[in-house]
């Protein structure tokens, strides 16, 4: 069982949908196959058919949440080093063929969403930072041909 790393910030994201699906979701969509049951003959009964599919989605959902709460394991950035990129931290990259500059906090899978600055530590740019110190270069190969940058700061 592999422990999923994560911020508490994430952790209570997963908590909060989790709760909202089992107190919320799950209770509107059994209501929702009452109702269509009571339409009468299932065999042709949309509105039965598209509830059952939104219960079977809603299961294999709190399934999956209480999996990853389950194995998730709670890394609170403060309280790592900030000599060199870990989990948690934030970094400043230069693009050193165009000399732009971006800002990006390394997060777990769960937590990564790219037009918010959080890349996921599994990402292969997230993979090529950790472990580095302010003015190292990294290489990544992209699709695209190897893309360098320097590390400029760890915040």
């Amino acid at each position: 069982m592999d422990r999923i790393p994560i911020t508490k910030r994430g952790y209570e994201t997963l908590k909060k949908e989790l709760e909202h699906l089992k107190k919320v979701e799950r209770p509107g969509n059994i209501k929702a196959i009452e109702e269509a049951r009571a339409h009468g003959d299932l065999s042709e009964n949309a509105e039965f058919a598209a509830a059952k599919d939104r219960q079977a989605y809603l299961e294999c959902r709190i399934g999956e949440l209480s999996y990853k709460i389950g194995n998730a394991d709670v890394i609170d950035p403060d309280s790592l080093p900030k000599d060199r990129a870990v989990f948690g931290c934030t970094v400043v990259l230069e693009n050193i063929d165009t000399g732009d500059t971006i800002e990006y906090q390394l997060v777990g899978p769960d937590e990564s969403d790219i037009g918010k600055g959080r890349i996921s530590v599994s990402s292969p740019l997230g993979m090529a930072i950790i472990g580095k110190k302010s003015g190292e270069e990294i290489v990544l190969q992209a699709p695209g041909g190897k893309r360098f940058y320097e590390l400029v700061e760890i915040l």
